[in-house]
């Protein structure tokens, strides 16, 4: 497994830091190790936030104190077969209506990369995302593996209202936005999927797993809305 550095947060939390940028490889190497923390069971350890490049691990103080987790995160990591360990997660599938009113910007993506709004409709679908890290909304994945050509700056002048399941670029990144929010990335297509339910709160995907976007026509979203009660 990839080195990395042990920090207190508080008196109920430790950094695991890893190299910080983003990057393939150390993004195998967060969710190895939380995968690993999370089969330990280890008494005391409640929640894992992974992110980019790094893993925060809560813990009770009253039942465990830093340095015996601490010393426990070492030993997963120099375990047996922690050097090999590729977490690849789950794939989750999520259908998306390119272009038109549910993607205003795929023209000015386009535009920007040299390509017709179809070739970058092809590159976005034609490769699976890892999910780094969820955040800035309940259940907004922040995904690497953007082809470089369709890499697009954010709007000068973020927009107020962005509809749930609206799909988008920003910058290096792509994402989609689990419920209605402001937001300044440049808007491609939707999905008509309902991916966060605050009453359940529950998400479909988690950090360390894919998404593989999948075109869809207006009339297929229509039904799937209709189905999914997004409408």
């Amino acid at each position: 497994m990839l080195p990395f550095t042990l920090h207190p947060v508080g008196d109920s939390a430790l950094l695991a830091v890893f190299e910080q940028r983003i990057a393939p490889e150390i993004g195998t190497a967060v969710a190895a190790l939380n995968a690993r923390v999370q089969a330990a069971a280890i008494p005391g350890v409640g929640e894992t936030v992974p992110a980019f490049a790094s893993l925060m691990i809560t813990y009770d103080p009253l039942v465990m104190d830093y340095d015996t987790v601490a010393a426990a995160l070492q030993k997963l990591a120099t375990s047996p077969g922690a050097a090999n360990t590729a977490e690849t997660g789950r794939l989750v599938t999520i259908p998306v209506c390119y272009g038109g009113a549910f993607g205003p910007d795929l023209p000015f993506v386009a535009k920007h990369a040299g390509l017709t709004e179809q070739e970058v409709i092809a590159l976005h679908a034609g490769r699976d995302y890892r999910i780094y890290m969820l955040g800035f909304l309940p259940g907004f994945p922040y995904l690497g593996g953007l082809d470089e050509r369709l890499f697009t700056p954010r709007l000068p002048t973020p927009r107020t209202a962005i509809p749930a399941g609206a799909v988008g670029i920003g910058g290096e990144q792509t994402g989609i936005y689990p419920i209605a929010s402001p937001g300044g990335w440049q808007l491609i297509g939707r999905t008509p999927l309902k991916l966060f339910d605050p009453a359940a709160g529950t998400l479909p995907y988690a950090a360390g797993d894919r998404i593989r976007f999948t075109p869809i026509t207006q009339a297929e979203f229509d039904a799937l809305a209709q189905k999914e009660g997004t409408v």
